[in-house]
């Protein structure tokens, strides 16, 4: 890749966008910028123009995260004449459709006294270029608004860079997972994984069984996802260059799916009675598989990404070994004690079933521990620390299939002091492998789990840190140094603050633009 602009893209106003900064460019390098006349436009020869929402929205959207509600500086005038245009040329068709994997998002943008010219391939390096852009605009003394002439060449590292969400242990309002995406954004961050649903609460309204909200969620009427919600957030993502990769994750972590699904969960059994609890999906039933058909049927038409997670993880034993029906079923097929066997066996047809509506899958570590039989398009996602990631990185790498990495960017997890930098230092190649396992790394996510978290402290846990985890998915791998990546990250922080982002400081200091929000 070329130039590396980032938090990613984090830079205080007057850093070129190289990895040797400038800090302090001479005033005659600057091009003024007028908030009563400047505008971004479609250049000439642009494959796409005026009607391409996912442009004429971010035109609008960051034209209002430059200059706010200012329209002029008063009555100072610059001291040439300002840059009035930034002109976008993608060239490559298409608007309507939703990222992917395979999305291009790099791009180049020129700036100069003479023109401002931002370049890409398709629109969604064209958003990621607006970003850049728009943390480049500084303002001096005297409240001019001005942007450092600039060359920079961007793409990203990795084309996975992601973003976990626990909506289930604490419900988290739409306004507050929209918020979310928009900082995602400026970050840079591609893929939001919305771990919807799990054991405490169902909050998303399955239209074929509607009983799993009206039972499963904390509250049928105000803690779930109405079809109309899922929609808002699968488009305010897109407009932004996010996919929404939904998480139901089974045969394990689905107590909360039983009181709307009788016959789904399997009694525990206590001695020769049935204990009253339930336990993990019933993986002997025909009916079991009749109803994960018809749920994920419904899940793949509402989700458009070509990728599911299907979870697979923490699958706990102890109630199927109870059940006489499991045991006697175990013995008839071979299975022995190995429990790890019926796992298997269940998430072998889940996996054919989601194969057969043409959908690919994401599964939690433990299904490659367990050796199921999966496809080898499946990507394995790494959370453990035990065996040490690293090692799994190379296991899952060397058996061929793609890796996401997210075990050391547990950002539920806090601690007194710094702890961005440990996010930061992470080497997500840093495994014992041959370029080729190098390869099949397609990047990783942050994941913030909802056992302590909801709406009132989401923001502040997540940001600035997550951007940490934003840089080394994006920037190159020899962007390490900490006290640059410090000074980036306090100033991207003052910028979240500006932007109305209720963003936790890195250490002592101070913003010009202290949070107003409260």
């Amino acid at each position: 890749m070329g130039a590396v602009a980032s938090f990613p893209g984090v830079l205080s106003p007057g850093q070129r966008c190289t990895p040797l900064r400038q800090l302090s460019p001479p005033a005659a390098a600057r091009c003024p910028l007028s908030p009563g006349l400047f505008r971004f436009s479609y250049a000439s020869g642009s494959a796409v123009g005026p009607g391409c929402a996912v442009l004429d929205e971010a035109f609008q959207r960051y034209r209002a995260l430059i200059f706010g509600a200012a329209r002029s500086a008063g009555s100072k005038q610059p001291w040439r004449k300002p840059c009035t245009e930034l002109s976008v040329l993608v060239s490559t068709p298409g608007c309507d459709g939703f990222p992917s994997l395979n999305s291009n998002e790099s791009y180049k943008l020129h700036i100069s006294r003479d023109s401002l010219l931002l370049y890409a391939d398709a629109v969604w390096g064209a958003l990621r270029g607006l970003e850049t852009f728009s943390q480049l605009v500084g303002r001096d003394e005297d409240g001019m608004y001005y942007v450092n002439e600039t060359e920079i060449v961007d793409s990203p590292r990795f084309p996975h860079r992601g973003l976990l969400l626990d909506t289930s242990r604490h419900y988290l309002p739409l306004k507050a997972i929209l918020q979310t995406l928009d900082v995602m954004a400026y970050n840079k961050l591609n893929v939001f994984h919305w771990h919807i649903v799990d054991d405490p609460s169902f909050p998303y309204e399955s239209f074929t069984f509607p009983e799993l909200s009206k039972q499963g969620a904390f509250n049928a009427m105000t803690h779930v996802y109405t079809a109309g919600d899922v929609q808002a957030v699968i488009e305010y993502a897109r407009l932004r260059g996010i996919r929404v990769i939904a998480e139901f994750d089974t045969p394990g972590h689905t107590q909360s799916w039983g009181p709307g699904a009788p016959d789904l969960l399997t009694p525990c059994y206590l001695g020769k009675d049935p204990s009253g609890t339930y336990g993990p999906i019933n993986p002997i039933l025909k009916s079991t598989y009749q109803f994960v058909t018809s749920l994920f049927q419904e899940v793949g038409a509402v989700f458009p990404d070509y990728f599911l997670h299907l979870g697979g993880d923490e699958v706990d034993f102890t109630c199927w070994k109870s059940n006489p029906q499991i045991r006697a079923f175990m013995e008839e097929m071979g299975f022995g004690d190995d429990y790890t066997k019926l796992e298997s066996f269940y998430i072998q047809r889940l996996l054919d079933i989601v194969s057969s509506l043409g959908k690919g899958y994401v599964v939690w570590q433990e299904v490659f521990d367990n050796r199921v039989k999966v496809r080898p398009d499946t990507i394995i996602h790494v959370w453990k620390n035990s065996p040490p990631y690293k090692e799994e990185m190379a296991n899952v790498t060397k058996a061929g299939y793609r890796a996401l990495l997210s075990a050391p960017w547990y950002l539920n997890r806090i601690s007194y002091g710094q702890d961005w930098m440990a996010a930061y230092q992470v080497e997500p190649l840093d495994f014992t492998g041959s370029p080729e396992q190098k390869a099949l790394v397609i990047g990783g996510e942050a994941c913030m789990w909802g056992e302590y978290v909801d709406v009132t402290n989401l923001a502040p846990r997540l940001w600035p840190r997550a951007g940490a985890v934003a840089e080394r998915l994006w920037s190159d791998a020899t962007v390490r140094n900490l006290q640059d990546a410090y000074r980036r990250l306090a100033s991207f922080r003052c910028e979240l603050l500006r932007r109305g982002v209720q963003a936790q400081p890195l250490f002592v200091g101070y913003c010009d633009h202290e949070f107003d929000g409260v």
